[in-house]
């Protein structure tokens, strides 16, 4: 069984995350294919981005710059998948949700691994730019987002009293994400299981620095 971590984006006192993520594990969590957890960002108050080489400490074992930015990079490594939750800030994430993303670094934690979205909004844009942009940076992650998402348009009113949207194709969209999700957690943890190659910025080093020497 697959271990989806569901990244909680936004952390923000009045968000409407909160109307979201209660729907979307309890979906997971119904889902025969996964065993589900929930980060929420508010509980993973990271520090602004600042890493380097001196902060690592043993580069085999990196305690990094503060026990948080280890135990984060260590959380996103146990995990064989992911979920984002995130609205639509100028057209783009949180700056704390690409900020946890830029913290998983040197750990590799989301390579090779299926990332899933949901987006929305307050308004008609339901978050769709904000998922366009987050699949850039997972790309660059070595990760792989998935084609199939969920955005939420007038996110306040998209869901009744009892906490289930209100338009039946939002539960079908994320169905069809949850199953996409499934079968790329199962390819890709077969696929590392029979061997990973070393990430290619790192090889591409190595053959540099060869041909230099």
């Amino acid at each position: 069984m697959s271990k989806v971590l569901v990244i909680v984006g936004s952390t923000r006192p009045s968000r409407a995350a909160d109307l979201v993520v209660p729907w979307v594990t309890s979906r997971a969590r119904a889902h025969q294919g996964f065993d589900t957890e929930v980060a929420d960002l508010r509980d993973w108050p990271l520090p602004i981005f600042a890493e380097h080489p001196g902060t690592l400490g043993d580069i085999s074992d990196p305690t990094y710059s503060e026990p948080i930015v280890r135990a984060w990079n260590k959380k996103v490594k146990e995990a064989d998948a992911f979920i984002v939750v995130t609205p639509e800030y100028n057209h783009s994430i949180p700056a704390v949700l690409k900020n946890a993303i830029d913290t998983v670094w040197l750990s590799f934690g989301f390579r090779n691994k299926p990332v899933a979205t949901v987006g929305y909004s307050g308004s008609i844009g339901a978050g769709i730019r904000a998922i366009e942009h987050l699949a850039h940076v997972f790309i660059e992650a070595e990760a792989v987002p998935l084609r199939n998402t969920v955005v939420i348009p007038f996110v306040r009113s998209a869901f009744d009293e009892s906490g289930e949207p209100v338009n039946p194709e939002t539960d079908i969209r994320l169905q069809v994400m949850l199953d996409d999700l499934a079968w790329w957690s199962l390819a890709l943890e077969k696929a590392r299981a029979d061997g990973e190659l070393t990430p290619g910025t790192l090889r591409a080093r190595a053959a540099l620095a060869a041909a230099q020497s």
